[in-house]
């Protein structure tokens, strides 16, 4: 297919920007291969995490010259030459006798980072304004975990972070062109899920309106990164995050722009990779668009047989990350409307309304009750309920019948003792049942009280809370993620151990607390 200038352009910027960013990989070519598939770290976002202490090249010619000498020893090597991130949060110790109020206002100080701290060398990427951290491995900031965290801080009375994160993302934006999945070198192909709208709808609870006509040329520029390409894809192409539906309609998919396996699982991929049938450019598209999605990983993305080297996300089309993107262009026409430039208002708006339309279309299944995602390759909806399936109730596009079955649904089938599991499916992966996490149990409660579904929010909201005290009051830990069907287990599954701090479950949990006024269960 023909690209038109104005697409060229544009790519051209996109990969400019990127270009001006060397990851670990291409920094130390043969030694990162060497680190990653030795296991001599555990986990292998350490060593991307590494900093270097002298300059790259002069780290690499040692390597070179040593590496083939009798008794070379390569983890003493990359400890001589790297600063190895160390563990979590200090010396803190968390007091549990002094209540999860105080634990939540205790956390915001250690997840709290200094925006001028990053090393020239780092794969840190350096942000104007401080900024807080999901916390354990998770080092830098994230982009759909930030909107929950904020949750909290507004709840907290901290507008001020609000703000300075806000700054980072729209820097970001400006930057690149889009928000990464974080805010490291190796995530500069993909974002993540298309919260940055949302943000700003925190931001404008303190500031008024006028912030999302501020924020207006960064709205413009995330939406046309999600976009680029549409306007020439024929029915049933895809091209990056766009597909053109069989009838015209215009949704969107995840991606990644890169078919390499990712530097911060390197090795997992590169196992993962030998199982499967595809080619292994499609098969590492299919895990990092997956990656990019947040639910890394999930049968959501999978075949029927549920199996990881059957990934294909890059064939469905996303429930959430549409109504993320409806969301969106309703923010974008919201801010021509109070520029009182009706033309563009009318224009975000129809497109705004086209998606509301095409993910009703799509995406609803009166068979089950249940919004679903869509196999755009196999023209079905694809086969397994998600909580992905209560984003159309967050934002108002499911009427009152569907609301009312989906909420029926919610309490028959997805709510347990602890909280609402993620996929009905046990897989061994960390999204699905039994594992629970904080968004989504947010997105379902405000869903539910968005259709006056308030016996069953408060429900939900009650089990979440309950469960994450209860781990507390264990622990004296506040968790990424949790077991809800067996709330004596620890949650399980993923690419790593269970990791602590953690921001968007502190978020949500001090925003369900006030917002149910809740203090003992």
């Amino acid at each position: 297919m023909r690209k038109p200038l104005l697409i060229l352009l544009l790519l051209g910027v996109f990969s400019f920007a990127r270009s001006q960013v060397l990851t670990p990989r291409q920094l130390f070519p043969g030694l990162f291969e060497a680190v990653q598939l030795s296991d001599i770290f555990p986990d292998n976002k350490t060593f991307v995490d590494a900093v270097p202490k002298r300059a790259p090249a002069s780290i690499l010619e040692d390597y070179n010259e040593k590496k083939s000498q009798p008794g070379f020893d390569l983890k003493r090597f990359v400890t001589d030459n790297f600063d190895v991130p160390g563990a979590y949060a200090g010396s803190f110790k968390s007091d549990i006798s002094g209540g999860i109020r105080k634990h939540i206002d205790t956390l915001w100080e250690v997840l709290y980072r200094k925006h001028d701290t990053v090393s020239k060398y780092s794969s840190l990427l350096p942000l104007p304004h401080d900024f807080i951290i999901p916390g354990g491995r998770f080092r830098e900031i994230y982009y759909w975990d930030t909107y929950f965290t904020m949750l909290g801080l507004h709840e907290a009375n901290k507008t001020k972070i609000i703000q300075n994160m806000i700054d980072n993302f729209a820097y970001l934006i400006d930057k690149y062109g889009f928000i990464p999945n974080g805010s490291r070198s190796y995530y500069l192909t993909r974002s993540q899920p298309p919260f940055f709208s949302m943000m700003l709808d925190i931001l404008a609870k303190n500031e008024g309106e006028k912030v999302i006509v501020k924020y207006q040329p960064e709205l413009l520029k995330e939406y046309a990164f999600w976009m680029r390409g549409a306007e020439k894809l024929k029915a049933g192409e895809a091209y990056r995050n766009v597909v053109r539906m069989p009838d015209g309609e215009i949704l969107n998919r995840y991606w990644d722009e890169s078919d390499k396996p990712r530097e911060e699982s390197f090795k997992k991929d590169v196992d993962a990779a030998k199982g499967t049938k595809q080619k292994p450019g499609d098969f590492y598209r299919n895990i990092r668009a997956a990656a990019e999605s947040g639910w890394d990983f999930s049968t959501r993305w999978m075949d029927t047989t549920g199996k990881l080297e059957t990934i294909q996300t890059t064939f469905i089309i996303p429930v959430d990350l549409n109504c993320l993107l409806y969301h969106l262009e309703l923010s974008v026409a919201r801010s021509y409307q109070l520029k009182g430039d009706e033309n563009k208002y009318r224009l975000y708006l129809t497109k705004a309304l086209a998606r509301k339309k095409a993910i009703l279309k799509y995406s609803w299944s009166e068979k089950n009750g249940w919004f679903m995602d869509y196999n755009w390759k196999l023209k079905h909806t694809t086969p397994d309920i998600t909580l992905a399936g209560t984003f159309p109730l967050e934002f108002k596009i499911a009427d009152s019948k569907q609301a009312e079955k989906v909420a029926s649904v919610l309490k028959t089938k997805f709510l347990k003792p602890g909280g609402l599991v993620t996929t009905l499916k046990r897989s061994g992966q960390q999204w699905d049942s039994p594992n629970a996490w904080a968004p989504l149990q947010y997105i379902a409660i405000d869903g539910l009280n968005n259709y006056h579904q308030n016996t069953l929010a408060r429900s939900v909201a009650e089990a979440w809370i309950k469960t994450n005290i209860g781990v507390y009051n264990d622990t004296g830990k506040l968790m990424e993620k949790y077991n809800v069907v067996d709330t004596d287990v620890k949650a399980g599954g993923g690419e790593y151990p269970l990791q602590d701090g953690f921001g968007w479950t502190n978020g949500v949990l001090l925003n369900l607390l006030n917002h149910f006024h809740i203090d003992q269960l």
